[in-house]
């Protein structure tokens, strides 16, 4: 069983096994979107990257934060950070946040954006322990976070995908031609 608990010092493991997952897959399997409404696994590297961005910038956001914000989480926020992670369901975003993701990238595009994510994620650790707990930035589903969890979505938003990784590359198995079942 894959664990939810968060780990910093595992999260830039498992961005090295997504960076190895990587280089098994041929620019077919990149790109193949096996039915409609559900993404390709170059679109899960791409929502990942865009997404740990976002996280990110919101950790340095942190650091500009004027004052303490006494705002908490909102409830499931709470039950998310109780937990370690992400519950292991497909989690639906409204209409207006759910554009299909980038699948045009080829694996170089997207371990290089990997070793960028990497590279950031380093330095910002460095200073993410000096970042005052009180001073936060909203998550529009989660609350109010700090720098530290913030930065802990990254690595936790990583391990959730790990679920749809594994069932993009059964769907790729199952079709077995690797035809693209979106134009069938």
């Amino acid at each position: 069983m894959i664990s939810e608990v968060p780990n910093k010092m595992n999260d830039l493991k498992l961005i090295e096994t997504y960076k190895r997952f990587l280089q098994t897959y041929s620019p077919e399997q990149l790109r193949f979107i096996p039915e409609q409404g559900v993404w390709s696994i170059g679109q899960m590297y791409d929502h990942l990257l865009v997404v740990a961005h976002e996280y990110l910038d919101s950790v340095e956001a942190c650091t500009m934060t004027v004052g303490d914000r006494t705002q908490g989480k909102t409830e499931f926020g709470e039950y998310l950070f109780n937990i370690g992670g992400f519950p292991p369901v497909k989690i639906q975003l409204p209409p207006e946040l759910n554009a299909a993701p980038d699948n045009t990238k080829t694996k170089e595009d997207i371990r290089r954006e990997l070793d960028q994510l990497m590279k950031r994620m380093k330095e910002l650790k460095k200073k993410v322990d000096e970042i005052n707990p009180s001073y936060k930035q909203e998550h529009g589903g989660f609350g109010w976070l700090n720098a530290q969890e913030w930065f802990d979505l990254v690595g936790m938003h990583f391990r959730h995908h790990l679920r749809q990784k594994y069932e993009l590359d059964e769907a790729w198995v199952t079709h077995g031609d690797g035809s693209d079942a979106s134009s069938k």
